[in-house]
């Protein structure tokens, strides 16, 4: 069935690595707060073309282990930021049936940021959903695999696991993306060929998409270029194209 934007096959998931924020800014001379400012736009374009196309899950990459290292006005600024965005965009959610969602160490937000974040979660999860729109703060992926391997191993310990019950669906059900499918696609913006710590677990058979355009500008046409790319490949998952055909 092709969608109304002539996708013949979108996907499920879609994860998107949204890069380049700061060199969009210096590009301009205007600091790097209002390089992310105008990617918060592209956040609002996207999901929402994410939810006219049928996408059912749209996570993004928003805030890394690794950027807690960034200036201390950078980060405070982010988290001032993303608080003011939830605020605004939170009628739309309502209104679009978007379920807002986060993964991460949401407790090393700080307290302001994490009430509202927490607010309009509730609030979506209360009004039904369509579509699941899933925020990545304060994380990474192998910290994210670490914390699951030490829950496990402490069950284990417990004695309420067994050594033989641990396999990949186990893994997966102490990620921080339990309930959430595998990414069908995974996106990269700005033109860096890298994966950074995001969904690593996750992505094994995930299809990549790199694009040169930085995250600022990239809206509506350049999201459905990645779903059309993802549209015309062909996911083996191991088998072969003979084996598809039966």
């Amino acid at each position: 069935m092709t969608t109304q934007q002539g996708i013949a096959r979108v996907p499920r998931h879609v994860a998107i690595i949204m890069d380049g924020n700061g060199r969009w800014a210096k590009k301009r001379m205007w600091n790097r707060l209002r390089g992310h400012r105008e990617g918060a736009e592209s956040v609002d374009i996207v999901t929402e073309a994410a939810r006219m196309a049928g996408v059912e899950y749209l996570t993004l990459y928003a805030f890394s282990t690794e950027n807690w290292n960034r200036p201390a006005d950078e980060v405070s600024g982010l988290w001032d930021l993303l608080g003011d965005f939830l605020e605004k965009k939170k009628a739309k959610l309502l209104n679009n049936r978007i379920r807002l969602h986060f993964i991460g160490h949401m407790e090393h937000l700080p307290e302001k940021t994490r009430e509202k974040a927490f607010r309009v979660k509730r609030e979506t999860e209360e009004n039904g959903w369509d579509m699941t729109l899933t925020l990545a703060l304060s994380y990474g992926s192998r910290d994210e695999l670490a914390y699951a391997l030490r829950t496990v191993a402490e069950k284990v310990k417990s004695g309420s696991l067994r050594t033989e019950e641990i396999n990949e669906t186990l893994i997966s059900e102490h990620l921080f993306t339990a309930g959430l499918p595998d990414p069908d696609l995974i996106i990269r913006t700005s033109g860096e060929v890298r994966v950074s710590n995001f969904l690593l677990w996750q992505s094994a058979y995930a299809e990549y998409y790199f694009t040169e355009v930085l995250w600022p500008d990239f809206r509506e046409k350049e999201f459905l270029d990645a779903l059309r790319s993802y549209a015309g490949r062909t996911r083996r998952f191991g088998k072969t194209d003979e084996q598809l055909k039966d």
